[in-house]
């Protein structure tokens, strides 16, 4: 248990924010299997200030997500004031700034891993943000914008001083997107060099590992992205590889149920599939079976062909 600002945290391991993946029912899927808490997929703050409808519905959340941290990005410290102070009407615990999307029509216009390359400004938003809203307000960053600017030790030291209440750190530069390998060194440096809550992010594959980073670089805690998906037991002692086809499909039906209580349901399903990939992967089956499922619009029919034995053996690879 550790404490950001004033909300506790009633564990160690989280799901990462994630564009596309991380809305509402996957948080509850994760959170069922220990994630400690929970991040909204980033939000753009010009949206937010021009009252866009669908900016506001992705942060939609339930009750049992909580504590639940609201991720912003933009480039202007004027507008993300003052979406800072218009989320905190929605009753966030924890507003995140995000500092580490890599994508080009993001990090180029000087939002996201853009804040990067200007840390004072980032600062002074981080700042701006505080004077605003009387919740904790944290940063998701990366090492540096590429191999000859690894400034993470710069970045967080002026973030810490401008009042920030904890920090993740993604173990990569911007240039390397999801490329090569997470260097977690780094991350264990910003902790050794900072005093606030420090969590780590970066090819995390099972929970055994997530607590080896944890105890190796005396984080606070560590985040679990692209791993998760389809895999929520990997913020539990339980291995996907050790269980049942009944009690993996059950896990499946409920993801989906919830997507399609939150999207409808032609739509969940569509949304659902990425998902739903990810769920089979590591199991032997009718692969005629996978693209029937994955073309499948109704729920009804999703579920009988789901549980029916088209699937012929569904078996976990040793």
């Amino acid at each position: 248990m550790i404490r950001i600002g004033s909300v506790i945290i009633p564990g160690r391991i989280s799901l990462s924010p994630m564009a596309g993946i991380s809305d509402s029912p996957t948080r509850r899927i994760c959170r069922k299997f220990g994630a400690a808490f929970s991040y909204t997929e980033f939000v753009n703050t010009d949206e937010l200030v021009h009252k866009a409808p669908k900016a506001f519905k992705m942060f939609r959340f339930h009750p049992e997500e909580r504590p639940i941290t609201f991720q912003i990005f933009g480039n202007r410290l004027e507008i993300i004031s003052e979406a800072t102070e218009i989320i905190q009407e929605l009753e966030p615990d924890i507003i995140d700034l995000n500092m580490g999307c890599s994508t080009r029509k993001v990090s180029l216009r000087g939002a996201g891993a853009g804040l990067l390359r200007r840390p004072l400004l980032a600062g002074k938003i981080i700042e701006a943000m505080k004077k605003r809203v009387n919740i904790p307000v944290t940063a998701k960053i990366r090492i540096g914008w590429d191999a000859t600017s690894r400034n993470y030790l710069e970045v967080s030291k002026i973030l810490e001083e401008s009042g920030i209440d904890a920090l993740t750190v993604h173990g990569r530069t911007k240039e390397m997107a999801y490329t090569g390998f997470a260097d977690w060194d780094a991350i264990g440096e910003v902790k050794v060099n900072r005093k606030i809550p420090i969590f780590g992010n970066g090819d995390i594959k099972s929970f055994q590992e997530a607590n080896s980073k944890i105890n190796k670089y005396s984080l606070d805690g560590v985040l679990i992205g692209r791993n998760a998906i389809g895999n929520p037991w990997i913020f539990s002692e339980v291995k996907k590889e050790e269980l049942s086809w009944s009690e993996i499909s059950d896990i499946i039906l409920q993801h989906a149920r919830w997507m399609i209580e939150d999207y409808g349901e032609e739509f969940g399903l569509l949304l659902f599939r990425k998902h739903l990939v990810k769920y089979l992967n590591g199991l032997e089956f009718d692969p005629t079976w996978k693209m029937e499922l994955l073309e499948i619009k109704e729920w009804n029919r999703f579920e009988d062909i789901l549980l029916s034995d088209k699937r012929r053996n569904v078996l976990a690879v040793p």
